[in-house]
């Protein structure tokens, strides 16, 4: 039986037109580029996959909502509007602004890994392990081992794996471990849902050994409508009320709103305690600006109020996640492999099965995010040991429990037409696969070098 693909619950009001450059234009762009896709100019790409943060396309009721912005400094009335939906949706009592997701690290996860030497997580993606080992912490992923295996469905590849958390605790010792953080859809994993039922029980396992529990809300939503379909207890929830089961109990949250509030910028810090709030408010005066703008300006943030309650909306989340198995079941059909079942925001590649002669170091997922571009003007990102990194003690090089290319979908910007490109690209790179190399580093910064390393082809 043909699936049915749920089609867009909106029509067009504007649109921007892009380009598509030439083969040996391509060539070019890419070698000026130093092989690193992020030195790309956007008007040289065609499809940008690189990421779905900051890259949706905002409705009518936002863009009304940007003439409406308050700028004032301080007790603008759009922060009010923030607070009152943030606190609705999450169940949270402390509310803090700060200008996207990586700032909402930079200020909580110091605080927390203060005299503390780990933290542990289901996946922790990449600005957030950053922020743990600039905190002079290690960063330590406890996926379940369903996820490993790419190509077996099981409902909840993003799930904390309790029996190895627990011995992780044990190990570690509970008194050097600052904070248990849950991702929310587990990106690193291929952007794969966590059960409420896991969240609860790393909950308890946090809180029983006196440890932190956060949040990072990132994607809460799209993983909130995967709990409605898959985990029992939910069938006949809201997408609202599963928002709220999944956070009570949590102490703390960090949230990119630029990925499920569908916004150009923004970002939040929730919290429960007080004291750690008062904390969480003076070191956003000295790195984000003062408290009731955090960084942003007022037409962001009334953008932001709008969109939390847009990224919930269940017709929206079900269009959503039907592009991505509209694309899943297309690569499916062209013997494409990817991490299943598809994810939330992306299609999640697996670089070292279609590209298996290429080790880990030479970065095979960044040799077919390369590849893509070269086809068809794509742009996709390497979420895989390029973007991992070295190991902050040795210095060597990292191997990555998975070598993923990342076809990131933004929210409403395109058509299912760019969908049937995308995937006859990746078609068409898999008749010549065998020829594809890998590639060297030839320069690279210590922390976070997948945004700025330059590489040269084998």
């Amino acid at each position: 039986m043909k699936p049915i693909y749920f089609p867009e619950p909106f029509r067009i009001k504007s649109v921007e037109p892009i380009k598509i450059l030439s083969a040996k234009e391509r060539e070019q762009k890419i070698k000026a580029a130093s092989y690193n896709v992020f030195n790309l100019a956007s008007r040289d790409v065609y499809i940008d996959l690189l990421t779905d943060s900051g890259t949706g396309a905002m409705s009518s009721a936002q863009w009304s909502g940007v003439m409406l912005g308050d700028e004032s400094y301080a007790g603008a009335d759009c922060y009010y509007k923030v607070q009152e939906a943030a606190t609705r949706i999450f169940g949270m009592p402390h509310i803090q602004l700060v200008h996207q997701g990586r700032a909402a690290e930079k200020v909580l996860l110091p605080i927390l890994l203060e005299g503390k030497k780990y933290a542990i997580s289901n996946m922790h993606f990449d600005t957030t392990r950053a922020h743990v080992e600039l905190a002079g912490a290690r960063a330590i992923d406890c996926v379940v081992k369903e996820a490993l295996d790419t190509t077996s469905y099981y409902d909840f590849k993003g799930n904390m794996d309790l029996v190895r958390l627990e011995k992780y605790i044990k190990d570690l010792g509970a008194e050097n471990v600052g904070v248990i953080i849950m991702t929310i859809t587990n990106n690193s994993a291929g952007g794969q849902p966590v059960s409420v039922e896991n969240v609860r029980a790393a909950r308890d396992i946090a809180h029983k050994h006196g440890i932190t529990f956060m949040i990072d809300a990132a994607r809460y939503a799209e993983n909130s409508f995967f709990v409605k379909q898959r985990e029992k207890e939910f069938k006949s929830s809201s997408i609202t009320d599963i928002v709220k089961d999944t956070f009570e109990g949590a102490d703390c949250f960090t949230m990119s709103a630029k990925k499920d509030a569908i916004v150009n910028m923004g970002g939040l810090i929730g919290c429960r305690d007080k004291a750690l709030f008062e904390k969480i408010k003076q070191r956003t005066i000295s790195f984000e600006g003062f408290t009731t703008y955090g960084g942003m300006s007022g037409r962001d943030i009334e953008a932001l109020a709008r969109g939390l309650d847009e990224g919930i909306d269940e017709n929206y989340l079900r269009y959503r996640i039907g592009q991505m198995q509209y694309l899943a079941d297309r690569l499916s059909d062209g013997g494409i492999p990817f991490q299943t079942p598809v994810g939330g925001h992306a299609v999640f590649v697996d670089a070292k099965k279609l590209l298996p002669h290429i080790p880990y170091y030479e970065f095979p997922a960044q040799a077919l995010s390369i590849e893509l571009y070269r086809e068809a003007g794509i742009r996709a990102c390497d979420i895989g040991s390029f973007m991992l990194g070295n190991d902050p003690d040795t210095g060597k090089q990292l191997e990555a429990e998975f070598e993923f290319t990342r076809l990131a979908i933004p929210r409403r910007v395109y058509t299912q037409s760019h969908l049937d490109v995308i995937a006859d690209a990746l078609i068409n790179i898999k008749e010549r696969a065998k020829k594809i190399k890998g590639y060297k580093i030839v320069e690279e910064p210590p922390i976070l070098r997948h945004f700025t390393a330059k590489l040269a082809p084998l």
